[in-house]
């Protein structure tokens, strides 16, 4: 990719569909060289079944350029589905050079690069909603103390909200209904990080058979000094949920005094009646 025969790569990965800034992860950069060796592990946080079922990596090799724009070298894709728990498996795939487009080859490569934008937003645009990063949750009804306990663990992969590509993130949780508005508990703030660790616990007193008629809000913001706070992604979980958030929630209503902690995938839609801080 360089005047000098040579290269200087390095290797993009996202998870897709999803909210690409939030997902991805990069190796080092490779310098001078066209069979460069990285040795490197990159680890997704918070993986669930169903991602493993329906998600697809995206591995990209790049060309970085102090000059100007890092230059695309090619690209392969693996679905997770044919990956196995706990299984190490090891590929050698072809790179492609260019994702095939119906737009003609002489068309300058700014443009080629836009139609390559716009066909990944259409793949993406297929799902409803965005991803906006991970939580980490545990639910316990305790018996003893006649109530909820809400464990906020840690987030991952969160969508960058701020100029400098971070997000200053806390949780919010809720239990809805709340006519009173009394359920609002709120984390700390942790500052410039896309994965924070919270580790707090919330205490909601309430009957085990009144929580089935429920639903547990958790939202995720970013801290704006000075003006409204940023909206980064939530998760609601009740007996109306579906996938994860319902098996997580029955799981605490049929297991009492036991901890079960799960992974949660943060969405763009925001709960009702969380728009207040």
């Amino acid at each position: 990719m360089d005047f000098n025969g040579l290269a200087d790569p390095y290797v993009k990965i996202h998870l897709l569909p999803g909210a690409c800034k939030a997902n991805k992860l990069k190796t080092r950069i490779v310098r001078n060289t066209l069979n460069p060796t990285w040795n490197e592990n990159l680890t997704y946080c918070g993986i669930t079944s169903e991602d493993m079922a329906k998600k697809i990596l995206r591995i990209s090799v790049c060309d970085e350029d102090k000059l100007s724009h890092n230059e695309f070298i090619g690209e392969t894709r693996v679905p997770l589905r044919r990956l196995k728990p706990g299984e190490r498996k090891h590929f050698n795939l072809c790179l492609e050079r260019q994702i095939p487009l119906a737009s003609p080859s002489s068309m300058s490569a700014a443009l080629r690069g836009i139609s390559c934008y716009l066909k990944e937003l259409e793949r993406c645009q297929e799902w409803e909603l965005e991803e906006r990063g991970r939580i980490l949750l545990s639910l316990t009804y305790s018996t003893e103390r006649g109530g909820l306990v809400v464990g906020i663990a840690r987030c991952a992969h969160l969508a960058a909200m701020d100029v400098n590509g971070y997000s200053d993130p806390y949780v919010k949780t809720y239990l809805k209904p709340d006519v009173e508005k009394k359920s609002k508990h709120k984390t700390a703030v942790k500052k410039k990080t896309l994965n924070p660790e919270f580790n707090e616990e919330f205490f909601y007193k309430i009957g085990l058979n009144e929580l089935q008629k429920r639903s547990l809000e958790v939202t995720v913001w970013d801290y704006d000094l000075g003006k409204s706070n940023d909206f980064i992604g939530g998760v609601t979980l009740s007996v109306n949920a579906k996938g994860e958030c319902l098996k997580h929630w029955m799981e605490c209503l049929s297991s009492t005094n036991q901890r079960a902690e799960h992974w949660h995938t943060l969405t763009n839609e925001l709960p009702g009646s969380t728009f207040t801080d």
